[in-house]
Order: structure tokens, then C-alpha cells, then sequence
């Protein structure tokens, strides 16, 4: 009988602890700002403002910083001869470990390559090999690098744009990523354009394309923005783009204030929506990261016209929480905040185009 009731309450024991477990896998992440994160650069560098983050396979952040943002009396050190001490434009590309020193820094216009004219999105592929893209007026083509800068592959030719049509060339890009079970590049083409484009990574030959709720991406359809009811049929300002582990592509319509999902292959899935009453210019929408875990449970959304990190449960695309709130340029505050990235730790890196900073948010539970 003893025997009986030992096992009784060791099976309610482990159902209990099961039933803990899966509680806490619905709590919501806390987060707070690192204040000393990064270091300060080295050679006398300032960071410009930030396109783009991504962390790779190894826990490192890469930024693409823009060094022709930085104003005369930030680069005065640069002057020939030096008008002050400080300070230095850095690369384009940095590359941050852990601790918050810089790796290694490369990239800029070169002969082999036509050099984006405003540096913008990145991702680290899981060849390890360095995508960029551009979003000047003039940056219609796509670079992959070696993590050591060496250049590989150009998509589409700077300056050539047949609009949405156009199997070559994009328009503005904005966001990348590959996914590794295809081999295949993802762009989400949407400053000018209205279109997620797909390609081979290796060879960069078209494979395919979509719009909104996978329709046809419209050269003259308005952007009329929808703040109820039936979404608009077009993107508008598609801006960030990642591929979670089942296989799902998450696009943030920023301007429409949105997130979409489609498989691999473009057919949608569904959508939610970020503070859709927002009525700012910007949208809401900008950028997606994934939680940890293996599920991904939660996505995060930087907003950067709320001033706010949105967190979504990633199965129902709801808003469950957010952090930040507060805009400036101080510690803890949000100016601008443009890209996101996450580690496998759960914390989460924040670009700031004019804001000219990244920061990292550890998370607390």
C-alpha cells in the first residue's frame, strides 16, 4: 500500500513540475538595457547610423553602420591635416563578439562590386558568408561576402530597376535572409518595391516572387493606409524579413503596420497586426527577431514610432508585451529604433539609424 501511495504522489510530483514547465514557457520575456554595451570603438572610430543587425551561429553581432552619416565635426580627426583629435569614420561592416569589442571591420565601394550608396539590411548565412543590402535612391542591387569581406556574388546592377516586374534588379532593398534548407536568398524588396524575391544563394539565379497576401506585387497600386477592416492588398514598405524554425517566412510591413507569414514557396499563412491605429508615416512594423527556445514562441518588433520593443506570440501574431516606451538618447531610451537582432541566450540587440547607436538588452527570466 505504501509502495502505491509512494508511486501516486511521484506521478503527481512529475505532473506538477510538467505543468510548471509549460507555464513558464508562456511568460512573457523581461529585458534591461546593458549601459556599457558595446566598448568604446577602437582607432579613434564613431559609429554612423545603423542599418542593419544580425547575430550569428558563434553569438556575434553584426551592424552595418553608415560612415557617410557622420557629420564634418564628427570625423575631424579624418581632415588632412586633422582639425581635433576625434574622431575617425569606421567601416561599414563591424562585427561585435559578446563582450561588446569589435572583431574585425571591412566593406566600402571597391572596383569588383558596386557599393550600396546608403548601407542597410544584413544576415549571416548559415555558410557563414555576409549579405548587404542598400536603400539610397540609386541602390537597386543585393552583395555577399565572406565573413572576412572577401566579395562573392552581386544580385541586380546599382542604378537599373524595371520596377516589380524585374527578375535582375530590386528597388531599395531592405531586409535578407537565406534559408538553408533550399540554398535559397530572400529579399524583401520593398522601399520602391512591393515584393518578397527569391534567388539561389549560390548563383544567384531568380526563383521566384511575391506580394502581400501573395498576390501580385502592384507598380500603381496606392498606398492608402488601412486602419480597420480588410488589410491593403499591397506592402507597403516591406522592411524586415527572417525564417523561423519550421520553416515559416515573417515579413514586416512596416507601414502597414503588419506582420505577414507565407511558406517558403509564397503562399500566405496569416497576419497580425503592431498598434495598427498608429497613423505615423513610419508605421510600426520594422524589423523581426525570434525568441531562443525552440519553438520561437515569442517574435520581437522593434516600433520605432512608439518608441517600443513589441513582443507577439509567435501562434497567434497577438501582442503580449513590450519593453521600452520611453524616446531620447539616454540609457534605457529609444530614438529611432530601426533592426533588431537576438542571440541564443535570449538577448536582443537594437540598431538606431538616427540614433547612431546599438544597444544590447539582456533578458531576466
Amino acid at each position: 500500500m505504501k509502495l502505491k501511495i509512494a508511486v501516486v504522489m511521484v506521478c503527481l510530483a512529475v505532473a506538477a513540475a510538467a505543468t510548471a514547465q509549460r507555464g513558464a514557457s508562456k511568460v512573457v520575456p523581461k529585458f534591461e538595457v546593458e549601459p556599457f554595451w558595446p566598448k568604446p570603438l577602437p582607432n579613434n572610430w564613431m559609429l554612423g547610423q545603423v542599418g542593419g543587425t544580425f547575430v550569428d551561429s558563434h553569438d556575434h553581432l553584426w551592424v552595418t553602420t553608415r560612415p557617410r552619416s557622420l557629420d564634418d565635426h564628427d570625423k575631424y580627426a579624418s581632415f588632412d591635416p586633422p582639425k581635433a583629435d576625434c574622431c575617425v569614420p569606421p567601416p561599414p561592416i563591424l562585427e561585435f563578439d559578446p563582450a561588446g569589442n569589435v572583431v574585425q571591420g571591412w566593406g566600402g565601394p571597391s572596383r569588383e562590386y558596386e557599393w550600396p550608396d546608403n548601407e542597410h539590411g544584413i544576415f549571416v548565412d548559415y555558410k557563414e558568408n555576409v549579405w548587404i543590402t542598400g536603400n539610397g535612391g540609386k541602390d537597386t542591387n543585393i552583395l555577399k561576402f565572406t565573413r572576412a569581406g572577401k566579395f562573392l556574388l552581386q544580385i541586380g546592377h546599382h542604378g537599373k530597376s524595371g520596377g516589380n516586374n524585374d527578375p535582375e534588379n530590386f528597388n531599395r532593398p531592405a531586409g535578407v535572409v537565406v534559408y538553408p534548407k533550399t540554398n535559397e536568398v530572400f529579399v524583401a524588396d520593398g522601399y520602391n518595391n512591393r515584393r518578397v524575391i527569391v534567388f539561389d544563394a549560390d548563383t544567384g539565379a531568380f526563383k521566384r516572387q511575391w506580394g502581400a497576401y501573395g498576390n501580385k506585387p502592384d507598380d500603381n497600386a496606392p498606398r492608402t493606409r488601412v486602419y480597420e477592416g480588410p488589410g491593403s492588398p499591397q506592402f507597403n514598405l516591406l522592411h524586415g524579413i527572417r525564417i523561423s524554425n519550421d520553416g515559416l517566412v515573417y515579413v514586416a510591413d512596416r507601414v502597414n503596420s503588419r506582420i505577414q507569414v507565407f511558406t517558403p514557396e509564397g503562399q500566405f499563412v496569416k497576419e497580425g497586426y503592431v498598434e495598427r491605429k498608429t497613423s505615423s508615416t513610419e508605421g510600426t512594423a520594422f524589423d523581426v527577431a525570434f525568441s531562443p527556445d525552440k519553438q520561437q514562441q515569442f517574435i520581437y518588433v522593434p516600433d520605432g514610432s512608439n518608441k517600443k520593443v513589441q513582443i507577439l506570440n509567435r501562434d497567434t501574431l497577438e501582442v503580449v508585451g513590450f519593453f521600452g516606451g520611453h524616446g531620447g538618447h539616454g540609457i534605457g531610451e529609444f530614438f529611432h529604433v530601426h533592426s533588431i537582432a537576438s542571440d541564443s541566450k535570449g538577448n536582443i540587440y537594437l540598431g538606431e539609424s538616427f540614433g547612431r547607436r546599438v544597444t544590447k538588452w539582456r533578458v531576466k527570466n
